[in-house]
């Protein structure tokens, strides 16, 4: 591709972040659906056809790319999240209750079933149907805006009272949250399986290795990742809110930029220690929040990670569009198909109402209803974490089913654009009309 057409390319996705937003929000528009629809198009078209995305032969750049973009999602996520959780206060873990069982329930159960379906039934070999499983498992934080929180509230005097009522409406939702917070945690935990995928291929069976993964890729790599989160949000939101220079205080000074600063430090950090990264960039976020929840300085924090993450996931969405029209599906079968619905429409939905057995009508802030655990457990929206894992495992391991496994993968990621896009406005109003009061019209 000739760099002028690049140029072209990322003159218009920069036009298109500023231009889109506003006119899909004007119109009620799945923006997700809009960017890889107009990306097929743009595949099609000449200067573009001959774009070389095949994601084999670009894996390290592709990892660095949707790596950071699930980064950026992951602190705008922590930094949105209003309800506390606290180690020292119990209470407030029960209000996670629906995040914990999506997490300890939900997931294995949807990495085992995609694993066991490929595996067994399918006949792909063991490695890669355990990474088709682990990379399909998370929920996405980029792409899932329709059935997720809003931005952290502006604090007394910071935003006025439309934008606080707004925050408060979607801090109390259940579903609102349930989905949020799963989608900030489960992109960190989905590794170890990663991990356990590429032994698998490289090792051999499990005998040789499980004990070690057990010990340090599920347990030692999760605690240090959450560890240095909070150390790295407590300094940060020390710093920004209580520093005795006025200068280094910026809150006070109105620095936006922290939060990019604070993720990559975050993140650079725990990976040196040997943790998990995503965890702890979360984490991180959440301990900000938590230090000093009135503050504007949260909002101008999260409007900045915003304005990034639109740029990255315009940028991600538009090659995966165009990837899809050169040549990405060629490898995809009946196998793959059956796998992707089956996890889409069958499995999620229930191993996500599973997991909501036994859980207590209220433990958050309002009732958690029949209507809005259907909702739950069906909005497990797939995306660019999917697409990070697969590019992250085939750079350290050799998978003979690696372009089958991208065709899969990347006809999942679209019908989930596609499924839960164009389904979300009406499943939220639906669940929605359960909090009316009797006679109050829809």
């Amino acid at each position: 591709m000739k760099p002028a057409w690049i140029y072209l390319a990322l003159g218009l996705a920069l036009f298109l972040a500023v231009i889109v937003p506003p006119l899909l929000q004007r119109f009620h528009v799945n923006g997700p659906i809009v960017l890889v629809s107009l990306g097929l198009v743009l595949g099609l078209l000449p200067g573009f056809r001959d774009l070389d995305l095949d994601p084999v032969s670009h894996g390290t750049a592709l990892t660095h790319i949707t790596e950071f973009t699930v980064l950026v999602s992951l602190m705008g996520v922590g930094l949105a999240l209003d309800r506390p959780l606290s180690l020292r206060d119990v209470g407030s873990w029960r209000t996670w209750s629906p995040t914990w069982r999506l997490l300890g329930i939900a997931m294995p159960l949807s990495i085992a079933g995609v694993a066991l379906l490929a595996w067994g039934p399918m006949g792909v070999a063991a490695p890669a149907a355990l990474l088709l499983g682990a990379a399909l498992s998370p929920t996405d934080p980029v792409l899932a805006s329709d059935v997720q929180v809003g931005g952290p509230n502006e604090g007394e005097g910071g935003g006025g009272e439309d934008h606080e009522d707004s925050e408060e409406v979607d801090e109390d939702d259940e579903v609102r949250f349930a989905l949020t917070s799963e989608a900030g945690l489960n992109d960190g935990l989905a590794f170890p399986f990663v991990h356990a995928a590429i032994l698998l291929a490289t090792v051999g069976g499990v005998s040789q290795w499980g004990a070690g993964w057990l010990a340090w890729e599920l347990v030692g790599k999760i605690v240090i990742g959450v560890a240095v989160g909070l150390a790295a949000g407590w300094a940060v939101a020390r710093l920004a809110f209580t520093a005795r220079t006025e200068e280094l205080r910026f809150a006070a000074t109105g620095e936006p930029i922290v939060a990019i600063a604070a993720l990559l430090a975050t993140y650079g950090v725990s990976e040196v220690a040997g943790g998990y990264g995503f965890l702890a960039v979360f984490t991180c976020a959440m301990a900000i929040r938590s230090f000093e929840r009135k503050s504007s300085y949260h909002h101008d924090m999260h409007e900045v990670i915003e304005r990034l993450e639109r740029l990255l996931t315009l940028v991600v969405l538009l090659l995966l569009g165009m990837a899809l029209t050169n040549g990405l599906l060629a490898h995809l079968d009946w196998r793959g198909v059956a796998i992707s619905l089956f996890l889409l429409l069958v499995l999620r939905p229930l191993v996500g109402l599973l997991s909501f057995v036994g859980h207590p009508h209220q433990s958050g802030p309002r009732d958690f209803d029949r209507r809005e655990r259907i909702v739950a457990a069906f909005y497990g929206v797939r995306g660019v974490g999917s697409l990070f894992y697969l590019a992250y495992a085939a750079t350290h391991a050799e998978f003979p089913e690696i372009r089958w496994l991208w065709s899969v993968v990347a006809f999942t990621v679209v019908v989930s654009v596609f499924l839960h896009g164009f389904t979300a406005p009406l499943a939220m109003d639906w669940q929605e009309r359960a909090k009316q009061p009797a006679g109050t019209p829809d």
